[in-house]
């Protein structure tokens, strides 16, 4: 990046709602006659259809563990970046520390070239803001150039090679790159092919019209929810290596009543065949008689591990939803779609595992 001649200037419910007009993030509330349905209703389960109101709020907004988040946000006033976008508006300051660049690449990244794209160009063109509110950012001290707080926006620099953060957020300059939140139903295996000739992602993604994507992580057959397909190798990779400790939120149906102490019990840890394990928040949403409905976070990527934290305590799973991933949240997202991920999003998300 270089200083230019002159200035210029981002519900999942167990059973329906009782009138079957209900629409989580699974399409629950429908009769498991209907195709676009994800809750089987036994005879044993109806009588659950009075906590779909909890599991339908947890699903829209499950909250994070004191873990997952981090004290003292950042805040940033003026417009906010991306601010027309419909998904990511809430997701607030970042929160996540990244690595700082080495003095080396510091030091090549101020040798760009002089014919580099201003850096208001640039954010405009990604789509932050206006050019305007763009420069006004710059001048508010709240864009960053390769880990380097940048004031002045007659700053140029290398879109293909210099790294840019707005309000903390990483801007993914590369088109090429894409996210997308795929809604996982029951009965799919986590895969791109399945030699058994079971669903699998790639049955989905043909149907929009991608097929070079990969997943991030896997669901077991059973489970539902939200999966993240990227072509980013390092992302995928970063997303998924458990350094980065990236908050994983799950809702949890089991056969009730649930004795008190197993919550604290989880988070103090529990002992399985691959070593000690433990959920960072544990939170009842709802219990009737017979079904209990819990929301857990933990940011281990264990097989199973959720279902076997369960049956270690003696309550198997009867239905698991995983809602959220990082800051990214499956909301009233159909089962079986496929939706690309907003650019804050996308920021956010990068910025967790220190892009």
């Amino acid at each position: 990046m270089t200083q230019g001649s002159r200035p210029g200037r981002g519900n999942q419910r167990p059973q329906g709602s009782g009138n079957g007009r209900g629409r989580g993030a699974t399409g629950a509330g429908r009769s498991d006659q209907n195709p676009r349905s994800s809750t089987p209703r036994s005879g044993s389960e109806r009588g659950t259809e009075s906590s779909a109101g909890s599991w339908s709020k947890a699903h829209g907004g499950p909250k994070q563990s004191k873990k997952a988040g981090a004290p003292g946000k950042k805040k940033y006033g003026g417009p906010q970046a991306f601010g027309k976008e419909r998904f990511g508006k809430n997701l607030g300051p970042v929160n996540a520390e990244r690595t700082r660049p080495t003095q080396r690449a510091q030091a090549a990244a101020a040798h760009s070239d002089l014919e580099g794209v201003r850096l208001q160009k640039v954010m405009a063109n990604a789509g932050v803001a206006s050019r305007r509110v763009c420069e006004e950012m710059i001048a508010n001290g709240r864009v960053e150039v390769n880990g380097v707080l940048i004031t002045e926006p007659g700053i140029r620099i290398d879109p293909e090679h210099d790294s840019v953060h707005v309000d903390g957020m990483r801007l993914q300059l590369n088109a090429d790159m894409q996210y997308f939140v795929f809604n996982k139903p029951r009965n799919v295996v986590s895969t791109m092919e399945d030699p058994e000739g079971r669903k699998c992602i790639a049955d989905y993604l043909r149907k929009q019209g991608q097929t070079r994507l990969f997943h991030v992580g896997r669901l077991d057959y059973q489970t539902e929810g939200l999966l993240i397909l990227t072509n980013d190798g390092e992302a995928a990779n970063r997303l998924a290596h458990p350094s980065h400790e990236v908050p994983k939120t799950y809702l949890v149906q089991v056969r009730g009543p649930l004795p008190s102490g197993i919550g604290a019990q989880m988070k103090k840890g529990i002992k399985l065949e691959d070593g000690w394990q433990s959920v960072d928040s544990f939170r009842l949403i709802d219990s009737t008689p017979g079904h209990v409905l819990v929301e857990v976070i933990l940011h281990s990527g264990r097989n199973r591990i959720v279902r076997r934290l369960f049956e270690e305590v003696g309550f198997p799973v009867t239905r698991l939803v995983r809602v959220q991933v990082g800051p990214i949240r499956l909301g009233d997202q159909k089962q079986g779609t496929i939706r690309p991920l907003g650019k804050q999003e996308v920021g956010h998300l990068l910025a967790m595992v220190g892009m």
